[in-house]
């Protein structure tokens, strides 16, 4: 695996460098009442910013339970080594219902302590990470359990959160102040 670059390789932009346009788009994706890296940084490129902003604003507001949701998501910040996707997600996986004892044990993976449904959650996480595809016998699971729509957007989740890990990695986002980076 690559290393992490260690300081941004892209600023966030300044308040003072803002065009209002992209200080309107920031205003509408405040996290926690401040201004997020992530979008920060990102909407340095505000035209692919405001078309990507939908489509994950979509996917964190879907069809899967939240719980399940932020489950796959901290799964995948995991394996992609996403430390500023993995902090972000802890936040949000602890307001769908995830206790700090089940966030400390993603890193371990589908075998370490989860019930039937949950082991299915990140083995198919893994899977879409390792394989690209989601196994049968995983697919069997998922669907005795999703509809039609939560079995579509489940992979658009996982690789949608890939693209973003991979963008936080190589841009060297860093992180929010108050957030905790990976476990030890």
């Amino acid at each position: 695996m690559a290393p992490r670059p260690t300081a941004p390789r892209i600023a966030p932009l300044p308040a003072a460098e803002r065009r209002p346009s992209a200080q309107a788009l920031l205003d509408t994706v405040t996290v926690a009442g401040s201004e997020a890296n992530i979008f920060t940084t990102l909407v340095r490129a505000e035209g692919l910013t405001r078309r990507w902003l939908p489509f994950g604003g979509r996917l964190l507001n879907g069809k899967l339970p939240a719980r399940h949701r932020e489950l796959l998501i901290l799964r995948t910040a995991w394996n992609c080594q996403a430390e500023y996707e993995w902090a972000q997600h802890v936040v949000l996986g602890r307001a769908a219902g995830l206790s700090d004892e089940e966030i400390g044990r993603v890193p371990g993976g589908a075998d370490a302590g989860w019930d039937e449904h949950d082991q299915v959650l990140l083995r198919a996480a893994d899977e879409l990470h390792r394989d690209w595809c989601v196994s049968d016998p995983t697919w069997r699971q998922l669907a005795a359990a999703y509809d039609e729509q939560q079995l579509i957007e489940l992979p658009m989740l996982v690789g949608h959160y890939h693209m973003v890990a991979m963008t936080l990695n190589s841009l060297g986002v860093a992180l929010d102040a108050g957030l905790v980076g990976f476990p030890d």
